[in-house]
């Protein structure tokens, strides 16, 4: 199937008129693996970007230095997150460097920029400039060279493709997202470390065996993932921060959905009560229309109390303001999505 034939998703207008809009893909799994709800063409193939990160970090607890480190949950959130630079993410990432005794040099994610201007400003009247540590894979990477340390591998290398930190995590991303090794494409992410390309089935798929990994019959594998699920939950400022999706809906649902991000118009969720796992996929590669499908399919899944539906109402419809703050228009749902019943 082309992209052209995915159908669209949402729409942008202004004075009632569609301005632009946004085609993608929505799919949802049950415990089974078994879809049980369909938008779009499922077998698209599509890097996750970041919505990986919570299974790049399995083989960090797997291995014991998540243990022998003594890593808390909330630099384990860190690890897993996209976060925005902001003092406390700085702050925790230098943590994590400290303990492995290892300097910010030899982060080799790139320097940026804070997300927010305010932390932009901060640094800049302290006269510093971006550096890797304020980059939003700083504690991914932080965390990529624990593992190293912890096994003796190579650190000046260790964002190869074929290094063993990655030879490992493309293990266990094949394994989670059921999909064959040898089918994954591997590309170079925004943070230059390896990425793996698969359809948005198996995308979902994985985000469902978050929940339960038990079917794996690995103890390691089931200690590993319910503390990732206990991490982004409990510290959900972690893995993005300020006026963030991510850590909205984690904060505001208090474990009733895990969800994270990806570049390029991706999100993934699981839903613990339900046992859906959920990758949603932009195709024009767009960020924030992501997050009003993905506050949409919680609608229609009934997740959400009445309350929680109200605090995470803008990230439904979103007011499109101009500079003078003057509303210009509405980023939407389109009907495809308002209403959906899941297969029996």
């Amino acid at each position: 199937m082309s992209l052209e034939t995915n159908p669209v998703l949402v729409n942008h207008t202004r004075g009632g008129i569609v301005e632009s809009f946004h085609r993608g893909v929505v799919c949802i799994v049950d415990k089974k693996g078994s879809i049980v709800t369909a938008v779009g063409d499922v077998q698209q193939v599509c890097y996750p970007r970041s919505a990986l990160k919570l299974f790049q970090h399995i083989p960090l607890i797997t291995s014991g230095a998540f243990d022998y480190f003594g890593f808390t949950l909330k630099e384990l959130a860190l690890m897993c997150g996209s976060h925005n630079g902001e003092a406390m993410h700085v702050e925790i990432a230098r943590g994590i460097l400290a303990k492995i005794g290892l300097g910010e040099e030899k982060l080799g994610c790139g320097a940026q920029q804070p997300t927010h201007k305010k932390d932009f400003v901060a640094l800049i009247k302290a006269n510093l400039e971006p550096g890797a540590i304020h980059n939003n894979c700083s504690g991914k990477h932080s965390g990529f060279l624990a593992w190293c340390k912890f096994n003796n591998a190579p650190t000046e290398d260790y964002l190869s493709a074929e290094h063993p930190l990655h030879k490992e995590i493309k293990r266990i991303t094949a394994l989670f997202h059921e999909i064959d090794e040898s089918k994954l494409v591997t590309g170079l992410d925004g943070c230059s470390a390896p990425i793996f390309a698969m359809p948005v089935l198996n995308q979902a798929i994985a985000y469902k065996n978050l929940l339960f990994p038990e079917k794996f019959g690995d103890e390691n594998l089931n200690r590993a993932c319910a503390l990732i699920r206990e991490a982004v939950t409990t510290y959900p400022e972690m893995v993005a921060g300020t006026k963030r999706y991510c850590t909205d809906l984690m904060r505001v649902t208090k474990g009733k959905v895990i969800g994270k991000t990806g570049a390029d118009g991706v999100y993934s969720m699981a839903i613990p009560q339900k046992g859906l796992g959920i990758c949603i996929k932009i195709d024009d590669g767009r960020m924030g229309p992501q997050y009003n499908v993905a506050q949409q399919v919680l609608d229609n899944l009934d997740v959400l109390s009445v309350g929680e539906k109200q605090e995470l109402q803008g990230y439904l419809v979103n007011e499109i303001k101009n500079f003078a703050d003057n509303v210009t228009g509405q980023t939407q749902v389109t009907d495809i999505l308002q209403h959906f019943t899941l297969r029996a």
